[in-house]
């Protein structure tokens, strides 16, 4: 089976790369200044030694944030007063872009692009698309919808600045009526109206932006799942949400009455659902370790696919943290021949097993650096050309 088909060739794709990062603080890694290759970045290491910190520290340039950490003053390294992260990138044209990050304690984050400040943290999501698949994943099937929901928003958010804009003013003005229908005092309905009116305009337009995206992301995902599993099994993705039953202020305003008792507002996309099936079943309540790893990466894969097609057509960056865990060899040789491809750009990839790094470098003909990470520490071991050493 050939994936070919998931990229229209006719689309001509940018790339952005990320030629170099400076840390100092972040998390476990005290100092850090590395230069990576323009195709695969693979760091080896036991459990716990910083090499997820060093991906999360790449994710931090895309968003603003950490990856699994939503409270940046726990990012700085345990007895320093601050973070500081900067990455080089270069585009495909060999423009030149420095993103910097940084964060004293007690004061305000800054974010700069070629040393401007932004005036907000939003404007930047989406310059540097970029999708991670991680052991965290595993929450998308296992945990509560917001998880689901917050997938979404992810994807859409890198290629749709108004779907953001319109996330913050949805959850605004939910968080206003919620306080309104949990005080004390009967809530004043012309208030609640204002509030409630918010809620429908900026819903609707959520709810059609995201079943927009999974009618669009449905078939690429089956297909990915498919190649990954050699069609052994199907799998399924199904939107629910409020909005599908009608006009969305009608129903937020039939719910008042409820809503008051309980004390927040039980209806509006802030409830809507994906449901993850395999076969005809929840693949949480049917699905296997590997079926479940399968169905993750799947779902990742495509985001990546969706993303170069969408905004500004530029290839994400991939970081791939402990993914070959949990499955068959078959499987790990079959997301070894996709992420090999050339429709993947540049890659960051960790593993405690060297082994499956090595079967990924002898498929790929491209350049690439093999880091070693310990405790917090960062070698280079090889790199395209030269001997082992540390850098």
């Amino acid at each position: 089976m050939c994936l070919c088909i998931l990229i229209p060739p006719k689309l001509k794709k940018q790339t952005m790369i990320l030629k170099r990062i400076s840390i100092f603080n972040y998390k476990n890694i005290r100092q850090a200044e590395l230069e990576f290759a323009d195709k695969l970045n693979c760091f080896i290491g036991h459990n716990g030694v910083g090499k997820t910190n060093l991906l999360d520290a790449v994710y931090y340039l895309s968003f603003c944030k950490s990856s699994n950490n939503p409270i940046d003053s726990q990012i700085i390294c345990h007895g320093e007063e601050f973070f500081v992260v900067q990455g080089f990138y270069e585009q495909e044209d060999a423009t030149p872009e420095e993103i910097y990050c940084g964060m004293k304690r007690g004061r305000k984050k800054q974010f700069k692009r070629n040393k401007k400040e932004y005036s907000r943290l939003a404007d930047h999501i989406g310059f540097i698309p970029l999708v991670i698949v991680s052991p965290a994943d595993s929450d998308l099937i296992a945990g509560g919808s917001e998880e689901r929901r917050r997938f979404m928003d992810v994807v859409i958010s890198q290629y749709d600045r108004t779907y953001l804009d319109a996330l913050v003013r949805y959850n605004k003005a939910l968080q206003q009526r919620n306080t309104l229908l949990k005080g004390e005092e009967e809530p004043d309905p012309e208030l609640l109206s204002v509030w409630e009116e918010m809620m429908a305009t900026t819903g609707e337009y959520i709810f059609t932006r995201r079943e927009a995206f999974i009618n669009e992301f449905v078939p690429i995902f089956q297909k990915f799942y498919s190649f990954i599993s050699q069609d052994s099994e199907e799998v399924s993705l199904g939107y629910q949400s409020h909005a599908q039953r009608g006009p969305l202020l009608e129903i937020i305003r039939q719910s008042r009455m409820k809503d008051r008792i309980v004390g927040y507002s039980l209806h509006g996309v802030h409830k809507d659902e994906l449901e993850m099936k395999l076969g005809d079943y929840l693949i949480k309540r049917e699905g296997s370790q590997g079926q479940n790893k399968t169905y993750l990466i799947a779902l990742k894969l495509a985001q990546f696919d969706f993303l170069r097609r969408t905004g500004s057509q530029t290839t994400p960056l991939l970081l791939l943290d402990d993914i070959f865990d949990k499955l068959d060899a078959v499987r790990v040789e079959q997301i070894v021949k996709l992420v090999s491809g050339d429709n993947f750009g540049q890659i960051f990839i960790t593993d405690t097993n060297r082994d499956h790094l090595d079967s990924i470098l002898r498929t790929i003909d491209q350049p690439y650096n093999l880091f070693e990470v310990e405790n917090g520490e960062v070698h280079l071991r090889l790199a395209e050309g030269r001997k082992e050493s540390d850098a």
